[in-house]
């Protein structure tokens, strides 16, 4: 959908995107991601994004 016909009360979702250091080496997600997700989800509260998903890279 194209800015342009994108509702005005459409609500709209932050992308939080966590990556997985290569030199963490775990399989299962890390402390670093854990970290990651809630210094991610503090910034965004804290600027008015109250909708969001996760996307992790590992």
């Amino acid at each position: 959908m194209s800015r342009k016909n994108q509702s005005k009360s459409e609500p709209k979702i932050a992308a939080l995107y966590c990556r997985l250091s290569l030199e963490d080496g775990r399989e299962n997600e890390s402390i670093s991601i854990s970290n990651q997700k809630l210094l991610l989800k503090d910034y965004a509260e804290k600027h008015g994004m109250f909708q969001y998903e996760y996307y992790v890279d590992m």
